[in-house]
């Protein structure tokens, strides 16, 4: 069975887009990654799979279950940690954890108790005293405790300092091993890459790759910074072309033999080739000569 699967799921806002078409299957057990920069349609994609909105057309399944008529059945199953947390006014960090569980008629006292000694969160507080981080850090409890079979985390890390992001993600890591499926978005790119098995990229509301971490990283491209006084115009296959004041460095994926033919031609002081990160693959894939229309 698959933890998500749409087809052809669309959502406008009057004219304004959201997502378009959107076909995509995420499997049980899965650490997935969704990949955006801001406004490209995944907190739209999150919120329309979780029913918060209606779609405009297509339609979607959460362990087979249709996420508009089968709404409440879904959410039972599903902890969603969305990229800003609200909370009532006036509440004690503890009293709104418990509220959260008795939302879901779940007693989860023992779960809720780790995860704040994990995540270094005082209870005792009240929701408006707290940093954004620690706000965070509650959203988490309140997603995570009550055990789902699916987590879908909205640019979750915003607001965690690096040791705590460290220590979310290797609750994400032991829950997926435990069995979890989690759906991450995000466009910090070192996420994904580290975490998740397989990703899809967003752009404009329209998916533009979708595969292994693994192989969307691997274009054949090389990256290459050049130190020197050189002229590459009579290249092709050059993605990504930035220039700074005395260096070049541009993703080439032409041949390599005429590569360093051109550059023989030139005043090198150095040069370095190398594997791209996602992060410079990402770049290549979302380039307008390279993006789905």
């Amino acid at each position: 069975m698959n933890a998500i699967e749409t087809k052809g799921l669309t959502k406008f806002y009057g004219k304004s887009r959201g997502i378009v078409n959107l076909d995509l299957t995420v499997k049980e057990g899965e650490f997935f990654g969704f990949i955006g920069p801001n406004g490209a349609g995944k907190s739209t994609t999150i919120r329309t799979l979780l029913g918060l909105i209606k779609p405009s057309d297509g339609n979607a399944r959460i362990f087979g279950k249709n996420i508009v008529s089968q709404k409440e059945s879904i959410l039972s199953e599903v902890g969603y940690l969305p990229s800003e947390a609200v909370f009532y006014p006036g509440m004690r960090v503890k009293d709104f954890i418990k509220f959260s569980a008795n939302l879901r008629k779940t007693d989860c006292k023992r779960e809720a108790a780790k995860l704040c000694e994990r995540l270094d969160l005082d209870t005792s507080k009240k929701v408006d005293e707290l940093s954004f981080g620690n706000r965070k850090k509650v959203a988490i409890v309140c997603a995570l405790q009550h055990n789902p079979r699916l987590l879908i985390l909205d640019e979750p890390t915003g607001g965690l300092d690096p040791l705590m992001q460290r220590e979310f993600f290797a609750i994400l890591r032991e829950r997926n091993e435990q069995g979890t499926s989690i759906f991450l978005s995000s466009h910090v790119l070192s996420e994904i890459q580290r975490n998740c098995n397989r990703a899809a990229i967003i752009r404009e509301g329209k998916i533009i790759a979708c595969d292994s971490v693994e192989a969307l990283s691997d274009t054949s491209a090389k990256k290459v910074i050049i130190h020197g006084d050189i002229d590459i115009t009579s290249l092709p296959c050059i993605r990504s072309f930035q220039q700074n004041k005395d260096s070049i460095s541009f993703l080439y994926s032409g041949n390599l033999n005429l590569l360093m033919k051109v550059l023989s031609q030139n005043d090198i002081k150095d040069i370095s080739i190398s594997e791209p990160d996602l992060e410079e693959i990402f770049l290549h894939y979302y380039s307008d000569k390279n993006a789905a229309d």
